[in-house]
């Protein structure tokens, strides 16, 4: 059922006020086209001023909010991580205390976690070695962390706008058991992420890039970038062809954001298989040590409704990669 979604309620799920103005301006959402809008919305419309806005409205793990705008995001973040540090000792909490600020005054934002279902512990672990990212990638992390909190909390704002119908309708239709359906398939579709039977409605192609310049902190703008999948009886090997060829998908160049256009078809199932992006870093680059570079990496019939997010960053002698989201 689609729902109507205040500005407000938009903001008290993310923290950022240009996030929760385009989601309110998308019009009433079933919950599970708010939750592929808003990942739509978080990694390819908003940018990085309106993330760390985001960030900003948290309080620090294992502190209570000081007052603010959006005191009732933070007080949503307090009770998410209620469990967590409810046992935990004062020694515990100082040492966290004193990990967040070491992590501040390296990255410029607080440490933002998923805390739901996670312990005391694992928080401080997860804290510790993120430390060790560099900037660039602590920031994309952040903002995948920031970006399951949203979910969670858009699972919860639509079960309980559900509860709400269900005890209207109960009123004048006690038989009635459509609102109880309702709000097991809103809780079970979010909070159950194992693979299910059929996947829900893409909002961006399958598999997407993005290049950042490691060597002075920015994104890469006007990189080439091809898109090419496998075809043959087997698959390719180290070494060797393997008895097949690199098929063209689709090519884009890199925006100002250093976000790739399209490379495919928007499709709602990606055929399984194995998979290649290819950058033109020379043309980028010229002179630096990598003429290009590829990244190779396979898709299974268990993944095929999933999104893959292959992002490259890149400096004059090094680079790496990882699957984002």
């Amino acid at each position: 059922m689609a729902m109507e979604i205040g500005e407000d309620e938009w903001k008290v799920c993310c923290g950022s006020s240009e996030f929760a103005k385009l989601m309110e301006m998308s019009g009433p959402l079933t919950s599970e086209e708010a939750i592929w809008t808003a990942r739509d919305t978080w990694f390819n419309l908003v940018n990085v001023t309106d993330w760390l806005e985001a960030f900003s409205a948290h309080p620090q793990i294992g502190n209570t909010p000081s007052p603010s705008i959006n005191s009732d995001f933070a007080r949503r973040s307090v009770s998410e991580q209620s469990t967590a540090f409810a046992t935990t000792s004062a020694s515990a909490l100082q040492e966290l205390a004193d990990w967040n600020v070491r992590y501040k005054q390296k990255f410029g934002f607080i440490f933002i976690i998923c805390a739901s279902g996670r312990t005391h512990a694992e928080m401080l672990h997860e804290l510790k070695e993120r430390y060790e990212n560099r900037p660039i990638v602590e920031l994309e992390v952040a903002a995948m962390e920031q970006m399951k909190i949203t979910e969670l909390r858009i699972a919860k704002l639509y079960s309980d706008k559900a509860r709400v119908v269900s005890e209207t309708d109960s009123s004048s239709s006690p038989i009635s058991t459509k609102p109880q359906e309702d709000r097991l398939r809103i809780i079970g579709g979010h909070l159950n992420v194992a693979a299910e039977a059929k996947s829900p409605k893409r909002s961006r192609p399958p598999i997407t890039t993005h290049v950042l310049d490691v060597s002075c902190g920015a994104p890469a703008t006007g990189v080439e970038v091809h898109l090419e999948v496998w075809s043959g009886t087997t698959g390719p090997s180290f070494g060797h062809g393997g008895g097949g060829v690199w098929s063209s998908v689709g090519t884009s160049v890199t925006d100002k954001d250093g976000r790739s256009g399209p490379l495919m078809d928007l499709v709602e199932a990606l055929n399984p298989g194995t998979y290649r992006i290819s950058f033109n870093t020379a043309k980028y680059c010229p002179g630096c040590f990598f003429p290009y570079v590829s990244i190779v990496f396979q898709v299974t019939e268990s993944q095929k409704w999933e999104h893959f997010h292959v992002p490259l960053l890149l400096s004059p002698f090094s680079f790496t990669t990882y699957r984002g989201s």
